[in-house]
């Protein structure tokens, strides 16, 4: 019996010997969605693992390791694409099958002539793979896609701390700014001038500020920041919060830290009947990033695919 909490989604080239003998097995054409599904039950998935997705969340990381185990069988010869997203297997397939191999990895596919020529260096392919390959035996667990995304997502990570260090290391003043330049860049406070008149005067009973909530002013956000090193907020902090929006009659708040809050700040928030959010340090990092604020763009990257429809021939 198969223990669950064992079972891993496997990485595409441990995908690809059962791929080709469930392509063998159905002799006609299959399907990419026909395979996951014969595939995820070989391998014992769970619902749980199926819902895995790759780093930009645009994709369940089994469905894209399946389609790159087919796409790099394609290149090698063992399989055929028949149509869009079906494919059959070939006779050089079945041949490599007759000789009952323990697996097919990207060393064995080297064998075939149309591979090397697909994988070798400079390829763009292989350039995002062997970013996570394995010196000795050219092993690889992720596909091309997945080793941009990690990477991508490294440098993110990478960048988020620089830009947290950099803020707690900045005046009050040039933080309280950066509050303001990241809510306006979000859409909260109408106007620049607006948001920078509303924010950092106040200091009236534990609210640093307040900003219009959307560009006509319907209602307001209460704002309390706090540029710590490292110590957590508390509960006692975000309660004293709580009751200045109690006071002011608010009923929606933005407490914004550089260093983090406690679990307890974290489960009192979430009892209570005012609306609190909560932005701690790394989402603060975060956000500034994903709405410009104290960065700039070095390089940019377009990942591209056949346009299937393109190619479709009009009768």
């Amino acid at each position: 019996m198969t223990d669950e909490n064992s079972v891993t989604v496997p990485d595409y080239q441990r995908i690809m010997l059962p791929l080709l003998r469930f392509a063998a097995q159905n002799g006609g054409e299959v399907s990419i969605r026909e395979a996951v599904d014969a595939l995820a039950e070989i391998f014992c998935l769970t619902e749980a693992h199926l819902k895995e997705m790759l780093p930009s969340g645009k994709q369940p990381t089994f469905n894209n390791r399946v389609a790159w185990a087919a796409a790099y069988m394609k290149k090698a010869g063992l399989l055929a694409a028949t149509r869009r997203g079906f494919f059959q297997v070939t006779d050089r397939g079945r041949e490599l099958l007759s000789q009952q191999p323990q697996a097919i990895t990207v060393q064995l596919l080297k064998q075939y002539p149309e591979f090397v020529e697909f994988y070798q260096p400079g390829n763009v392919q292989d350039t995002a793979a062997s970013t996570l390959r394995d010196d000795d035996a050219g092993l690889s667990a992720a596909t091309p896609l997945e080793a941009l995304e990690e990477a991508y997502e490294r440098i993110y990570s990478e960048l988020a701390g620089e830009l947290l260090a950099r803020l707690k290391k900045a005046s009050p003043s040039f933080f309280e700014r950066t509050v303001v330049e990241l809510l306006v860049r979000m859409g909260y406070g109408g106007s620049r001038a607006d948001a920078g008149k509303a924010v950092g005067g106040s200091g009236d009973g534990g609210i640093d500020g307040i900003i219009k909530e959307d560009k006509l002013g319907l209602d307001v956000v209460y704002i309390q920041a706090k540029r710590w090193d490292s110590t957590p907020v508390g509960r006692p902090d975000v309660m004293q919060f709580a009751g200045a929006l109690q006071a002011q009659r608010a009923g929606k708040g933005i407490f914004i830290t550089t260093s983090r809050f406690t679990e307890d700040a974290q489960r009192y928030v979430a009892q209570i009947k005012s609306r609190i959010v909560l932005i701690d340090g790394m989402h603060l990092a975060r956000l500034m990033i994903g709405h410009d604020v104290g960065v700039s763009t070095v390089s940019q990257y377009a990942v591209k695919r056949v346009d299937n429809d393109y190619f479709e021939e009009s009768v």
